[in-house]
């Protein structure tokens, strides 16, 4: 018998479900909807940049905060969309993408014992980097198809160890952006306990429908308490750069840059150069983007919706959560398995993004930030589903 070497932190998670159901979709020949990658490039500007970078002799170690010039560009960036202030000397860092971000910052300040409240469904490394962290996690659930929060409940599961709330807006992946109501309702409720707050704002430039993006740091009270965490993955099509922002007070900001250069010191110095040119886009960049996303979007809602999805639509990130129990399923995971292997589609089982498991058996989520020609050929794919009578 072969010894299993994974610590007892990490054997409840297993692999990844994203590197899961991406297998899957590559040995049955399926269009990827599953992993929230794009199949696409990100701006030309953006890779020629990181060319001149290189040859400019830019490949050895950055500063392992991040280099200076793009701890500015992201000071620069929150000042003009957001009115808030950040010293890119001590408030800002650059990490290897947004779940470093994540990791590093929960495994620098919560100790053991810790109690975290995470929304459900969640990025699936919340409760992995909570867990190695020591902590325990709380959860509260935001139920389809509104994913309201209820606010009784989760002041229900605050504590003497209560020491933090993760929150995600734009939501992955219900699509959710939280409102301005619900976040000064959350900020009264972390202030009177408290609380650090992590505000996971990877799809901040991902909006519809005039919604927009409330940074949590924003709200009154919250800038002391916040750890805002972002990606220039998500927002410059980028994601293999793996290039991730951790603005937040500069004690906090100390903690994780305490971790950070233990975890994986720096990031790749080329691409951070390059990263400065995507901070300095103009405003019509931000505007193109949203209205590439929304013809997307809606090509991908129309699809679900004439093959007798029942969903939500979203007003931020790229992903559609769906109910799928008109085609006769019953459980997500098996279902997921039939589109990938049947129907040659694959898309995420939600039950990985929840600890109460019934709360997404019988949903589905969708990635629409793909090619319109692959979003095309996966409708043909999709449209011969049957509907069960």
């Amino acid at each position: 018998m072969s010894k299993n070497y994974l610590t007892s932190k990490l054997q409840p998670f297993g692999s990844s479900i994203f590197a899961e159901m991406t297998k899957m979709a590559l040995e049955n020949n399926a269009i990827n909807l599953s992993q929230g990658f794009p199949d696409f490039d990100g701006p030309e500007f953006i890779k020629q940049a990181a060319c001149e970078a290189i040859n400019a002799g830019h490949n050895q170690y950055a500063n392992t905060f991040g280099v200076p010039a793009l701890r500015k560009a992201i000071a620069d960036k929150y000042n003009k969309f957001y009115g808030l202030s950040y010293n890119p000397d001590t408030e800002i860092s650059i990490l290897a993408g947004a779940t470093e971000a994540i990791f590093t910052t929960i495994i620098s300040i919560i100790n053991s014992g810790d109690e975290v409240i995470i929304m459900e469904p969640y990025y699936d490394s919340y409760p992995v980097a909570v867990t190695m962290a020591g902590g325990l996690c709380r959860y509260l659930t935001l139920e389809f198809p509104d994913f309201k929060i209820d606010f009784e409940k989760l002041e229900s599961l605050i504590n003497n160890k209560t020491r933090m709330i993760i929150i995600n807006t734009p939501h992955n992946p219900s699509g959710k952006v939280f409102s301005r109501a619900e976040l000064e309702t959350l900020a009264k409720i972390a202030v009177k306990h408290d609380l650090t707050v992590i505000s996971d704002e990877v799809y901040e430039h991902l909006t519809f429908d005039g919604e927009k993006h409330i940074p949590t740091a924003s709200i009154e009270g919250m800038f002391e308490r916040t750890v805002t965490i972002s990606s220039t993955g998500k927002t410059f099509s980028m994601t293999g750069w793996k290039i991730g922002t951790v603005c937040a007070p500069a004690p906090i900001c100390a903690a994780v840059r305490t971790a950070h250069q233990y975890v994986i010191f720096a990031v790749a110095t080329p691409f951070q150069h390059a990263m400065v040119k995507g901070f300095e886009a103009p405003d019509s960049f931000y505007k193109e983007l949203i209205e590439f996303y929304t013809k997307k979007r809606d090509m991908m809602a129309k699809t679900l919706t004439d093959c007798g999805f029942k969903i939500v639509m979203p007003k931020g990130s790229y992903f559609i959560m769906a109910d799928f129990t008109n085609f006769g399923f019953t459980n997500d995971v098996e279902f997921c398995k039939y589109l990938a292997s049947q129907i040659k589609v694959a898309a995420i089982p939600p039950t990985a993004f929840y600890f109460n498991k019934r709360h997404g058996e019988k949903l589905v989520r969708f990635a629409f930030c793909k090619k319109e020609e692959t979003l095309a050929a996966a409708a043909g794919r999709l449209s011969s589903l049957k509907i069960s009578r």
